[in-house]
Parts: structure tokens; C-alpha cells; sequence
């Protein structure tokens, strides 16, 4: 029996030995309801919630309290607003393009570079002399996560430990795995500039733990959806120029316990012929192997 096991990955700015017996979850479980009582799940633009009934055919009822021979459950789940999502750029783009990737068609590596930064949005006071903006434009309220705080916080981080990057906003409790979003209770969202330097930086797989990078009502722009994938603006079609094999989780929820720094993660997701799918990114934590020459 394997009691333990360390794999050593080895990066251009040294070696890491990276703990693999203590995964740190980030997905939020999702609770199927199953009857008219009140389950425990996130939601998003006031969508039907997840749900689960047994299979019935033929005499057969996947309920073993049923008198069934074994339990098989329909599941109705809307992946972008039931709970922790992936999504690719087949999000914004036709279906039938040649570049536009469903999550089947992407395959991270798996163990991949990853910083995890705390960020506290900042409160928009007067939209005409902040120095960030959005399309639709900024108002007063709005609460965004700008480039300035995300140049503080990936300071001492190269892109190469930026490949994957999670982000969790403050204040951070576990409301946020039953929260339901809407216009009275408006999540964060990213600034453009925002996006545009975490391009610069060169994350592939950004993770978040609100419901999406985009304000809840904005015209049907989604401007950092598209910025992060490199597709024009009010255009769903891909380039040549954009960013196929990049993905955003959206809806994660990152414990208080985990501390912020420098990770591997493994980005669960199954082959799903959409542009988004549940999901379950694993966090390990790494220490890194000073040489003794």
C-alpha cells in the first residue's frame, strides 16, 4: 500500500516537490433537489435550480427505496449558474466555427503552475475619475476588481507561475456556496484593464469565485469575456489572433483556510461536447527544492 507519494516538477526558476496525499478542493458541491424542499446551491440570473429524478421505463425505477435493484438519477443541472463551472470560448462564439473549442476539445496538463491571490474589489465612488473602465460604462456602486490590485499581488510571481491563476474576492465566507446573484445583491466583476494585464501576463486557466467575469447586466457585452479570449467585440466568431485553448471556472469557492501562494493544480473536467461543463479544480501544495551546491 502506497502511503505516500511526492512528484517532483521542475520549472525554469527551480524544483518543486509537490504534496499530492492533501488536495484542497475548490468546487462547491452541488445539492440536487429532488422534492419541494429547499436545497443548498448557488444561482445564477435566477435560473432553475439543479435538480434529480430516477430513471422510470419498463418497469424499472432507478430508486432502490423505490424497490429498485439500483439507484440511476436524471440530472437537469445548468452548468453556468448551478455551481462551479468551466467554460471555453465556445461561450461567446458560434458553435459551428472551426475555432471555437468545447470543453471536450481542451486538455490541460495535469498538474499545472498556479498562484492563488486574495483580492478585496474596490467600490466604485466616482466612476468619471476612476482610472479603470468597462463597457457598458462604470457606475457609482460598482464594485470591481482592477489591474492595480492584481500588479500589487502578482508582483513576486513570474508567468510561469501564472499559468493558472485562482482569485478570491473579500470579504470570503461560505454564503458564497448558496448565494443567489441577482440585480439586488450584484457580484464583483473585472475592469478591462484588469483582463487585458492578466493577458499580458500570460494566464491560461483563470479561476474565480464569483459567478462570472462580467457584471450580472451589461447589455449582453460580456467585454472581459471577450478580452480574455482575444474575440472582437460584439463578434462570435474567433481569429486568428485569439486564444482558443484558454479556460475561465467561474462560481469556485476557496476556503479561508487555504492560504494565499504559489500551487500545482489539476482542472477536473469531463468531455463534454458544450462550451461549459461542471467542474472540480484541485489545488497541492509545492515547496520548492533549494539546491545544496
Amino acid at each position: 500500500m502506497i502511503k505516500s507519494m511526492t512528484l517532483l516538477i521542475e520549472l525554469s526558476n527551480g524544483k518543486y516537490s509537490v504534496d499530492i496525499n492533501k488536495p484542497m478542493g475548490l468546487a462547491i458541491p452541488v445539492e440536487f433537489k429532488v422534492d419541494e424542499r429547499l436545497v443548498q446551491q448557488p444561482n445564477h440570473f435566477s435560473a432553475s435550480v439543479a435538480a434529480s429524478k430516477p430513471m422510470q421505463g419498463g418497469g424499472f425505477i432507478g430508486d432502490t427505496t423505490q424497490g429498485g435493484s439500483c439507484n440511476v438519477n436524471e440530472l437537469v443541472i445548468n452548468p453556468h449558474c448551478n455551481g462551479t463551472h468551466t467554460e471555453t470560448i465556445a461561450h461567446i462564439c458560434d458553435a459551428n466555427h472551426a475555432l471555437s473549442k468545447t470543453i471536450a476539445d481542451i486538455s490541460p496538463a495535469p498538474l499545472m503552475p498556479c498562484v492563488l491571490i486574495s483580492v478585496k474589489p474596490t467600490t466604485i465612488i466616482d466612476a468619471i475619475n476612476t482610472s479603470e473602465s468597462y463597457s457598458p460604462k462604470l457606475i457609482k456602486g460598482d464594485q470591481i476588481i482592477t489591474k492595480a490590485a492584481l500588479l500589487n499581488l502578482l508582483t513576486d510571481y513570474s508567468n510561469e507561475q501564472c499559468k493558472s491563476l485562482v482569485i478570491r474576492t473579500l470579504p470570503n465566507n461560505k454564503d458564497k456556496c448558496s448565494q443567489a446573484y441577482n440585480q439586488d445583491n450584484q457580484p464583483p466583476f473585472f475592469s478591462r484593464e484588469a483582463i487585458l494585464y492578466l493577458n499580458e501576463r500570460g494566464v491560461e486557466h483563470l479561476l474565480v469565485d464569483m459567478p462570472s467575469l462580467d457584471r450580472l447586466h451589461d447589455d449582453g457585452l460580456l467585454t472581459c469575456h471577450h478580452l480574455f479570449w482575444q474575440v472582437e467585440e460584439d463578434k462570435h466568431q474567433a481569429n486568428k489572433n485569439s486564444l482558443v485553448n484558454k479556460t475561465i471556472t467561474e462560481m469556485a469557492f476557496i476556503d479561508n483556510k487555504i492560504s494565499d501562494g504559489f500551487y500545482f493544480i489539476n482542472l477536473q473536467i469531463p468531455a463534454f461536447i458544450n462550451d461549459a461543463a461542471p467542474s472540480r479544480p484541485v489545488l497541492y501544495g509545492c515547496k520548492q527544492i533549494v539546491s545544496s551546491t
